[in-house]
């Protein structure tokens, strides 16, 4: 099992004459603050019975913005295809999902051997994004993902499992579990590489613009 990096939060409270947890008006203002760090790692995470019947997918498509990477688990078994499960993760946690996956499968590979090659389509059958979703389906309740800030990889010889974890204090519970054939991750590894490069790249360039307004 591969978990992304343990997270710190700075945790601060007011329980000492300043406790206002009803939030009443006449509560006194809050003298003495305690404020602490925070450390613990989603190895534990709490796993509810619905997410953990995860959720079958053969295919991913990858959207990135400024601030965040969705990552959109397609099951093309049966037609209309249709996004099963929705991810969001912040920049970082992707570059840390892609060193712990390209880790994982290397392991993978030593076990068992490569993966089976999948067939490649064609530059000139590939769809536009706008097209590919035109035609897939989408429910309400996926629109607007889950958010993950850590990820626990687990593999067997014919699966990988993806545990997305929200890794927030008290406790860290995973917010959505993927399976994925093993032939299709070196696929997922390709694309995640790309568009995280391509990211890097626009992030470099924009820096370098603010730097030459200066």
């Amino acid at each position: 099992l591969d978990a992304v990096a343990g997270r710190q939060y700075s945790g601060r409270t007011m329980n000492e004459q300043g406790d206002n947890p009803a939030g009443e008006e006449s509560a006194p203002a809050p003298q003495n603050p305690k404020s602490e760090s925070l450390q613990f790692d989603p190895v534990g995470a709490r796993l509810t019975d619905r997410i953990a019947e995860g959720t079958l997918s053969t295919g991913v498509i990858i959207l990135d913005g400024p601030d965040e990477f969705i990552l959109d688990f397609i099951q093309g078994i049966a037609q209309p295809s249709r996004v099963v499960a929705r991810v969001v993760m912040s920049p970082r946690v992707v570059g840390q999902f892609l060193s712990a996956l390209k880790a994982n499968l290397q392991r993978y590979e030593q076990t068992f051997g490569k993966p089976a090659e999948l067939p490649r389509p064609s530059p000139e059958q590939r769809p536009n994004i706008k097209d590919v979703y035109d035609g897939l389906k989408m429910s309400d309740d996926k629109l607007s993902g889950a958010y993950a800030n850590a990820i626990r990889i687990g593999h067997s010889p014919s699966e990988f499992c993806f545990d997305f974890i929200t890794n927030f204090f008290p406790r860290s519970s995973v917010s959505r579990r993927v399976y994925v054939s093993a032939s299709q991750v070196t696929r997922l590894l390709e694309a995640i590489t790309h568009t995280y490069q391509e990211f890097q790249k626009r992030v470099i360039a924009q820096q370098q613009l603010r730097r030459q307004q200066q």
